[in-house]
């Protein structure tokens, strides 16, 4: 029985993921987005999630969670993100909830981990940081040790069974030109070196889309901006979704 339940569950992974990962790399392609920044490590938790039939995703994070500037709540990418893993993933039931607030920081979002983890069950975490960090220079090492701590707690909890996936800040040229930025995406890297966790460079991709003319909100017109801003979290949405593919499938190969 559990050997069927097994075989079962590995043809439904199969079934989810034998088109999906073309699919979503070739739209995130035609947003625009590096190759390189889309290559992800295997993502044993949703993974095996996906095998199951569900898959829970916790998103983390300040501004840009909870609107961001879009036309509405449907247009923010974790409601994006949500929409077209859900379509990619079919029959797979896919779920996305979104914790924090504008102006939170890494210690708010630990806070968040800890209280939201162990009742959401999440099979995947997307933790966005760094900005307010930035923005408010608070020191960088102290963001990473927050991280770092958050991590092992929620690998106690969870152990294999949930990813951790780290968002960085959003690229602006007014931004690099105020803050530190390079201080916060170093430690950001270190953070997800050291705890086990991958990191999504949304400065990266967003730096790229900007110096190729693709998507530029700091240049958009005030009638052009709320289109730009929708289509900013359409593609960002879809470079996710490709990278999350990416690493289902990379760890699917490697069972």
């Amino acid at each position: 029985m559990r050997a069927m339940r097994r075989l079962a569950a590995l043809l439904l992974l199969a079934l989810a993921l034998a088109l999906p990962g073309r699919l979503a790399k070739a739209e995130a392609r035609a947003c625009g987005a590096p190759e390189e920044e889309l290559a992800a490590a295997p993502l044993p938790g949703a993974s095996a999630a996906i095998a199951r039939g569900t898959l829970r995703i916790m998103v983390v994070g300040s501004a840009s969670t909870a609107g961001g500037g879009t036309s509405g709540p449907e247009a923010v990418w974790p409601a994006r993100m949500q929409a077209v893993l859900a379509a990619r993933l079919a029959p797979v039931a896919v779920e996305a909830r979104v914790f924090g607030a504008r102006g939170t920081t890494a210690a708010d979002h630990a806070g968040l981990l800890a209280a939201e983890a162990p009742r959401f069950r999440p099979h995947l975490v997307i933790w966005q940081l760094g900005t307010v960090e930035a923005a408010r220079g608070l020191p960088p090492e102290e963001m990473s040790d927050t991280v770092q701590e958050a991590a092992a707690q929620l690998r106690a909890g969870r152990g294999d069974r949930t990813d951790l996936l780290l968002m960085d800040m959003q690229f602006s040229r007014f931004f690099r030109a105020n803050a530190n930025v390079e201080a916060y995406r170093d430690q950001l890297r270190f953070a997800a070196a050291a705890s086990g966790a991958q990191l999504f460079s949304r400065w990266a991709i967003m730096h790229h889309w900007a110096e190729t003319g693709r998507l530029d909100l700091e240049r958009a017109t005030r009638a052009e901006r709320q289109t730009v801003v929708n289509e900013l979290h359409d593609c960002l949405a879809r470079a996710l979704v490709a990278f999350i593919l990416e690493g289902i499938q990379r760890e699917g190969r490697i069972r």
